[in-house]
């Protein structure tokens, strides 16, 4: 789940509202994007209203779906830099191969957490045709004593889970509920997955100097007092000591969470970079075939070619 499109146009972090400094309930619709061979994903960030919350700076929800048979998700060797990938994996399952030579199955309840840092390929597919898939993928935006650092890769198949008011909810990344994930960040944030098949209702602690978004995946929530069924995401501004959360029924919310990222960030295509000059080198060493980034082996699909950079066309950001 990845920026496959043949144009892509740059999302630049400080070209939208700064963070307001207190809490807030804003209403943030998604948009639907192509990944893979026609699969239909919606993505939440960034967005005209928000590039970022904390250092998250991309989600995509993809799912549920359901393949038919002969069909599946298929993305072929692509790159990355100045960022962590960050894969959680509801239903289905799909392999990922990388350029340091891993190759590692995501199935349900874990996470694949890729460090691109200076530079790193990919590639992601189903390990059968047919059947359901349900994830979200995020981006991880490194920061600037971290961005250059050498790639690596780590699945995490355990992951810490706790239940509160009814919600059995697992933490992705970060402290919550007085438990940390394993997972490696550079930053100070958190994301944590609320789950139920029945009425629930929660206060989820809340660090006051982070930002926080929740995204429905399934069913429907109510998180302070907004309704939020899937496909809208709702950012919550900062200085909140806990977040309400309930469902009357079945559903899923993903809340995420961090520190305002300070640096301004240029996200184009697959990359993350600190100005025009990055990304144009990038892709001018990806297209090229140049060593930075590897190669995929055993990779399923073609390998992606980045757009022209020319089409970027940055402008000055606000301050």
């Amino acid at each position: 789940m990845n920026n496959t499109t043949a144009q892509s146009t740059a999302s630049l972090s400080r070209d939208c509202a700064p963070c307001p400094g207190q809490p807030v309930l804003e209403r943030i619709p998604t948009r639907p994007a192509e990944v893979g061979e026609g699969l239909i994903i919606h993505r939440a960030l960034p967005n005209r209203q928000r590039r970022m919350v904390g250092a998250w700076c991309f989600l995509d929800h993809a799912g549920p779906i359901v393949f038919p048979d002969g069909h599946g998700l298929n993305v072929g060797p692509h790159p990355h830099i100045g960022l962590q990938t960050f894969t959680w994996m509801m239903e289905g399952e799909v392999l990922h191969r990388d350029s340091l030579g891993y190759e590692q199955l995501v199935r349900p309840g874990q996470v694949n957490l890729m460090t691109a840092g200076n530079g790193i390929a990919h590639a992601e597919h189903s390990v059968a045709t047919g059947g359901r898939l349900h994830a979200a993928q995020l981006w991880i935006a490194l920061p600037e004593d971290r961005r250059h650092m050498a790639p690596a890769f780590q699945n995490y198949p355990d992951l810490p889970r706790v239940v509160s008011g009814g919600f059995d909810i697992t933490v992705l990344a970060g402290t919550a509920f007085g438990r940390t994930s394993p997972v490696a960040v550079h930053s100070p944030l958190v994301g944590m997955d609320l789950a139920t098949t029945q009425a629930a209702s929660t206060d989820v602690p809340a660090e006051p100097a982070f930002e926080y978004a929740a995204l429905t995946l399934s069913g429907e929530a109510v998180v302070e007092g907004e309704v939020l069924g899937p496909d809208t995401l709702l950012y919550l501004g900062t200085g909140r000591q806990q977040i309400a959360v309930r469902s009357d029924g079945p559903t899923e919310l993903l809340l995420i969470g961090g520190v305002p990222f300070e640096e301004g960030i240029v996200l184009w295509w697959n990359f993350v970079a600190r100005n025009a000059a990055e990304i144009e080198a990038a892709t001018n060493d990806w297209n090229s075939g140049a060593s930075r980034f590897g190669e995929v082996a055993g990779a399923v699909g073609a390998r992606l070619v980045a757009p022209d950079v020319t089409g970027m066309h940055l402008k000055p950001q606000r301050r």
